[in-house]
């Protein structure tokens, strides 16, 4: 039992527990990848929100932390941060680097965004890479409306098709020449990272949730996915879509390992190196929308 972002006492939803048992160990021995990875999205994306000092804002899906204190740097000390996430060991960490901080405006929440926000309390909020996440896509968005006051911006970040994002696309391929695809009944993190690729799609999502002024952006930057190619193999086998995979095969999977790991090794050399480690290309949306009002 724990208790949503605005204190009412709920059970876990079956993602949530997942994302707490399973996957937030996997995450977070990759938190070098899934944070100084972004780096080249949250650089491009950053210096265009549409926050200002003293704005109150709201950070869904928050994890380590990091975009909240940015935002908490943007907002300055007459504004206002609060990171809202599911998972316990995100929170901790977030609030342990918090705490190193000079930070006095950011506060961290365990809370689902499907199932209730704080409401029109916040000028801005922001999500990068968590709403394509959402099991109830309308019903997230929506909460994320209501937390807004009349007038209040929106900007989330979510990957585009998987064509345009081969650093989790290639390996994918790569472990079904060897494994078959997770049957329905496999566990999951929700519907994917690709559940929000189709801006069509996402755009009546948020015309139901009660959005306006809906604009997408397309932002291509590369993605760094590992420090060199063992720690990027590590990488796709523990999470993401190959993770899936090879997580849901089981022995067969550990059977083939080495014919994995070894075409994998093949394929992830090639990619472009830089002074960080090995990266690979990636395509995101950056989705902004206004809730009605004033």
């Amino acid at each position: 039992m724990a208790e949503t972002a605005t204190g009412a006492p709920r059970e876990d939803t079956e993602f949530v527990r997942f994302w707490n048992e399973v996957l937030a160990p996997k995450f977070t021995r990759f938190r070098h990848v899934l944070v100084g990875g972004l780096s080249y999205h949250s650089e491009a994306v950053f210096p265009k929100l549409p926050v200002e000092a003293g704005d109150r804002v709201l950070d869904v899906g928050c994890g380590w932390g990091d975009t909240a204190m940015k935002l908490a740097r943007i907002v300055g000390p007459e504004g206002e941060v609060v990171g809202i996430d599911c998972c316990d060991a995100f929170l901790a960490d977030a609030r342990a680097d918090l705490a190193k901080t000079d930070l006095t405006n950011v506060t961290f929440q365990r809370g689902d965004a499907e199932v209730a926000l704080p409401e029109g309390e916040f000028d801005f909020v922001f999500s990068r890479f968590g709403t394509m996440f959402f099991a109830n896509p309308v019903a997230g968005l929506r909460n994320m409306r209501r937390a807004l006051r009349p007038g209040g911006r929106m900007v989330h970040i979510v990957w585009r098709d998987r064509a345009d994002n081969p650093w989790l696309s290639m390996a994918r391929d790569i472990v079904l020449e060897y494994l078959p695809a997770p049957g329905e009944d496999a566990r999951t993190c929700g519907p994917g990272p690709f559940s929000m690729s189709d801006d069509a799609t996402v755009r009546k999502m948020m015309e139901i949730a009660g959005y306006t002024d809906i604009a997408f952006e397309r932002v291509d930057a590369p993605v760094r996915v590992g420090d060199d190619v063992e720690d990027a193999i590590a990488f796709q086998l523990a999470i993401g879509p190959a993770g899936e995979v090879f997580r849901e095969a089981g022995d067969l999977a550990e059977a083939k390992r080495p014919e994995i790991e070894a075409a994998m090794a093949e394929a992830i050399d090639r990619q472009v190196r830089d002074a960080d480690g090995i990266v690979i290309d990636s395509s995101s949306w950056v989705i902004s929308a206004r809730n009605p009002g004033d």
